[in-house]
């Protein structure tokens, strides 16, 4: 049953999140082969905030959500090697509240979550590192890291 409680929400963030999202970001279920619609898996793309390094950057995201969401939260993940501080180097965002034994609330939306995640991308979490380089360069060398920034965000242009 805890399926359909799933899906049922994921249908309903979906009607939400198209009559209002926040601006140059996307959030939608993977369409099949077949055509059908897989409400547990999002493709996403989450824009650089502007006046940041991360700025003219769209990055796509995706959001894996298991049958027990919402009392699970989702695995987001970026590109595998994503250039920041606090994602694994599988991709893997390391966010309070993406997790279930911190700040992870069943109410939190997909919208939250994605506005959560871009804040990250230019407010990194100095305590919950988790890859060694971008945490590093974060830390040490900060002109390094801005360059870096820049440079990734020029490898993710908008999709025109």
């Amino acid at each position: 049953m805890s399926g359909g409680i799933a899906r049922g929400r994921l249908t309903e963030e979906r009607k939400q999140w198209r009559k209002n999202h926040p601006h140059g970001f996307v959030a939608k279920p993977e369409t099949t082969q077949d055509g059908s619609v897989n409400l547990l898996l999002w493709h996403c793309i989450i824009p650089g905030k502007t006046g940041t390094d991360w700025e003219g950057g769209f990055y796509p995201l995706t959001m894996h959500f298991s049958e027990e969401y919402p009392s699970k939260p989702p695995k987001c993940k970026f590109h595998p090697n994503f250039f920041h501080p606090n994602v694994y180097p599988s991709g893997t965002v390391c966010l309070s509240i993406l997790n279930e034994d911190s700040d992870w609330r069943p109410a939190i939306t997909v919208k939250q979550i994605l506005v959560g995640i871009q804040d990250l991308l230019d407010q990194p979490n100095e305590k919950d590192p988790a890859q060694t380089e971008g945490y590093h360069l974060f830390i040490q060398d900060k002109a390094e890291y801005k360059r870096r920034v820049r440079q990734q965000a020029k490898l993710y242009p908008a999709a025109v």
